[in-house]
């Protein structure tokens, strides 16, 4: 068998339907869209629309509350910082804050402040400076002989 020999199993692929190319396409003139009508125009915006009945979205209650004002977190595993310790991308004897966080590409952005989570393992000793973080990953850092500082801005802890 040769590269120029590779074929598709038949039946594997069918030709897409051009639609209103002509009588003899099999699919001209209305292009199956019937006859007049919004329904056979292009842009047509009929979901959700019930022929002046209250719509079914509208007529549902709303539940919940939706936080303006809440914090967007960038949330960090231990298991990524490792990973990244470990390809050299971070330096353990150095202080980790969010800068570097985004510089090794363990984080894309830092949001509001970045969170640390508890799952993985830390093997070395580490000094992460963090908006806020688990209980459980606190434990492990400082069980590993690292440290975790909390801070957040001044703002924030007057509101609290």
């Amino acid at each position: 068998m040769k590269l120029n020999e590779l074929r598709d199993n038949e039946g594997a692929t069918k030709k897409r339907m051009r639609v209103g190319r002509g009588p003899g396409s099999g699919k001209g003139k209305t292009a199956g869209r019937g006859v007049k009508g919004q329904k056979s125009r292009t842009g047509v915006s009929l979901l959700g629309f019930e022929g002046g009945q209250m719509p079914l979205h509208m007529r549902l209650p709303k539940r919940g509350f939706n936080n303006p004002g809440a914090l967007k977190l960038a949330e960090v595993n231990l298991w990524r910082i490792a990973k990244a310790i470990e390809a050299k991308k971070l330096d353990a004897k150095k202080p980790i804050g969010a800068d570097e966080l985004i510089a090794a590409g363990v984080i894309r952005r830092a949001k509001d402040g970045v969170r640390l989570l508890g799952h993985g393992e830390i093997k070395g000793k580490l000094n992460l400076t963090v908006w806020s973080a688990s209980a459980s990953a606190v434990k492990a850092i400082e069980d590993a002989g690292g440290s975790v500082t909390q801070q957040r801005p001044a703002k924030e802890e007057a509101s609290a």
